[in-house]
């Protein structure tokens, strides 16, 4: 027997002998097993757990007291305990009944924790991972049934009298559907979708749950379904419906809390990928009006024309070209092409502003220092800063011959290229638009024989810094040999050439918008595929080019 200290003990102490026989305990063992009493069989007193490591005791040998990996460990009246063996004389086994429980209900709840925020984590992860909304619906209702529920239905917002509808069951594939749903048959959804807080499951019955709400496949009857809102940026983004079967347990407060924060990590989410739909269909509208034209032939007259930006990650600038067809070919094709200082997006906004006001003064195209002149007082009183070049081309053909009629606003003037490879500089010259009080400008005429071409360029080409040592421009001299080489090429053709030949020198080099318009006389006549309209689609766009 041992002393009296284990008596006194606020664990529970059940003293055994080494035929399973109770021989002894202390008040807090009488506590716990109550009408337990010395002479008692333990098999009959305590749970399986703790007689069976008794009974392993008599052949592998009493274990030292301490705690490990391999103690005895189970429950005993609703708690857990473990077994602590100490021998004593006679063979007799002291067990000290540690309670455990609050430790393991802590670690419990640590894990808990840890999951919930490993789970968060990854939705945070997989749903800022895209900005499409219907992959984030998508991603949301398999990552919800994946780790809330049997099931998950995500329900956008209304567009008109139809509902888009996203389901997955855990494990399975996840479907989506639009359609014309009541949402005021279900508990609490009507509320969601306004984004009002979520009333407790336990407040909503199964059986009130329309059909549609539950995905083909769901694992037999509904017994617990939360309907919560996806908080959105200032606007519901929509609602979450978590289904589990009647098989399952029902969802408990702590996992109608964590299915919220769940909710605002998924809402978040689509609000982002929804503000980024709109403001890319936004971008994409205001895009096609800024990007420049693809050219053609006009009535009789081939069109060209190339666009560089500045950076290549972009599609719009500074440098711009339009063609404004004549009503009829006894009309002038008005081409125009400037270069507004400044590069990228701010530049592109005061572009599409001058453009505009030029298709508005089409009417008065015949007098070019008018359009010039209105022109720059319309720059000069609106809030821009920037000033821009321009040069004027009024085309029309007349029999096998195009009449033209250059005008030069501090830009560069045209080049012609002559049917025998002779390139000639037209002399028209003129101050900027936008940054005094009056334009003053020379306008040129001249004429285009069969199979000769008008260039018109912006310096982005002659300034492009590059060749062997990358700090030399390509410069007039470059490109005018360049021209003389093109005599008698299509107009398509002429504009590859300058383009491939700048972006060739350019190398790896910085380099302003470039931007070129070609007009030519064909050799063989008018050409018979002719609308008169100008293909609106995007133009090619040049790639860099190493030397």
């Amino acid at each position: 027997m041992v002393g009296a200290t284990w008596t006194e003990a606020p664990y529970p102490v059940l003293v055994v002998d080494q035929h399973g026989v109770l021989v002894d305990l202390n008040e807090a063992a009488r506590i716990l097993l109550p009408g337990a009493a010395g002479g008692d069989r333990l098999d009959e007193r305590v749970p399986a757990w703790l007689s069976g490591a008794h009974a392993r005791l008599g052949d592998a040998g009493t274990e030292g007291s301490g705690t490990g990996a391999g103690l005895p460990n189970g429950r005993i009246n609703g708690r857990h305990f473990e077994g602590h063996p100490t021998a004593a004389g006679g063979g007799d086994v002291v067990w000290w009944l540690v309670d455990d429980t609050d430790r393991r209900v802590a670690e419990a709840a640590l894990t808990d924790t840890r999951t919930r925020t490993d789970i968060l984590s990854e939705v945070s992860s997989t749903l800022l991972s895209t900005l499409n909304v219907p992959r984030c619906m998508e991603a949301s209702a398999f990552l919800a049934a994946a780790h809330l529920a049997d099931a998950a239905v995500v329900v956008a917002p209304p567009q008109g009298r139809r509902h888009s509808l996203t389901f997955a069951n855990r494990g399975g594939p996840v479907t989506r559907a639009t359609r014309q749903v009541d949402v005021t048959a279900v508990p609490g959804l009507t509320e969601a979708l306004q984004g009002f807080p979520p009333v407790s499951a336990r407040w909503i019955d199964p059986a009130d749950i329309p059909d549609w709400v539950t995905p083909d496949g769901f694992p037999g009857p509904l017994g617990s379904v939360i309907v919560t809102p996806l908080p959105g940026h200032g606007v519901p983004a929509g609602a979450l419906i978590l289904l589990r079967s009647s098989t399952e347990q029902s969802f408990t407060e702590g996992e109608e809390v964590f299915a919220r924060l769940f909710a605002a990590r998924a809402g978040a989410a689509l609000s982002a990928a929804r503000l980024y739909g709109e403001q890319a269909a936004v971008t994409a509208t205001l895009m096609r009006e800024l990007l420049p034209p693809t050219l053609r032939s006009v009535h009789g007259v081939e069109y060209a024309g190339g666009y560089r930006a500045a950076k290549d990650h972009e599609r719009v600038g500074g440098d711009f070209y339009d063609v404004h067809p004549g009503s009829d070919p006894s009309k002038d094709t008005l081409v125009v092409l400037g270069d507004v200082a400044g590069k990228g997006l701010d530049a592109a906004v005061l572009t599409g502003k001058i453009r505009n006001t030029l298709h508005a003064l089409l009417p008065l195209t015949d007098d070019h220092q008018r359009v010039l002149d209105l022109l720059n007082g319309a720059l000069l009183s609106s809030h821009h800063t920037r000033f821009a070049t321009l040069v004027l081309a009024s085309v029309r053909r007349q029999g096998d011959r195009v009449r033209l009629r250059l005008t030069s606003a501090g830009h560069l003037p045209p080049l012609i290229v002559r049917a025998d490879g002779t390139v000639e500089e037209v002399a028209t010259h003129g101050t900027l638009v936008g940054a005094l009080p009056a334009v003053t400008a020379d306008t040129v005429q001249t004429v285009l024989e069969p199979g000769e071409t008008c260039l018109l360029y912006t310096d982005g080409i002659t300034e492009a810094r590059g060749g062997p040592l990358g700090d030399e421009f390509f410069g007039d001299h470059r490109l005018r040999r360049a021209l003389a080489e093109c005599a008698g090429l299509p107009a398509e053709a002429v504009v590859e050439r300058v383009q491939m030949l700048a972006a060739q020198w350019l190398g790896a080099g910085r380099h302003d918008d470039m931007a070129t318009v070609v007009i030519r006389v064909p050799r063989d006549g008018p050409p018979t595929a002719d609308d008169g309209r100008p293909d609106r689609r995007p133009d090619r766009w040049y790639s860099r080019r190493s030397t």
